[in-house]
């Protein structure tokens, strides 16, 4: 099945293809001429997954999703939720994003957050949204060096490691894309 990733993000694109494997011919936006970015203007992570999931199918025509992720910290009523790669700045600076969520959090005690993947997928004309979280809490320094963005200062709920502590294959069984990608998979299965 062909399916466009409406993403420009390396590492999303490979973490995506490793959760889909062999059943999916993954298109990336490179692979079907899509250079641009899409803005991300939507106050929630749903109208900005929906966003780049109709610009990409209206451009191509072909079947596609779209995600959209935010860090959802309690202690910071949410943010920096859609605002998560910018937090810092237009530059979506990962190490300086994560400076800013530390310094904000400062000695807090609540460090309770979760990550949020909303997935759109229209296909055949349709539009489908699917969301994957995952729980945990943000510690006070960065440790690993896998993953990205805030994944070097998140512990998963259960779990004594960051995600950017552990390999694709451990984190993508938990992780909020892979749990929304596993609800994307499963209906497309039964379609």
């Amino acid at each position: 099945m062909k399916l466009v990733f409406a993403s420009n993000n390396e590492h999303k694109i490979r973490e995506i293809k490793s959760i889909l494997g062999e059943n999916f011919n993954l298109l990336s936006l490179s692979d079907v001429n899509m250079k641009e970015d899409i803005p991300e203007n939507e106050p929630t992570l749903e109208g900005n997954a929906l966003v780049k999931a109709r610009h990409i199918h209206k451009a191509t025509g072909l079947d596609v999703f779209a995600d959209d992720t935010g860090l959802e910290v309690e202690a910071l009523n949410g943010k920096p939720g859609v605002h998560s790669a910018r937090f810092a700045g237009e530059n979506k600076d990962p190490s300086d994003n994560i400076v800013k969520l530390l310094s904000m959090l400062g000695n807090n005690t609540n460090r309770e957050a979760r990550f949020r993947t909303v997935i759109a997928l229209i296909m055949n004309d349709k539009e489908y949204l699917f969301e994957g979280v995952v729980k945990g809490r943000i510690i006070t320094e960065k440790r690993g060096g896998g993953g990205f963005g805030y994944d070097p200062v998140f512990i998963p709920e259960g779990k004594s490691q960051t995600f950017a502590e552990m390999d694709s294959e451990e984190k993508n069984l938990i992780s909020h894309r892979g749990r929304a990608v596993e609800k994307l998979v499963l209906f497309l299965q039964q379609v």
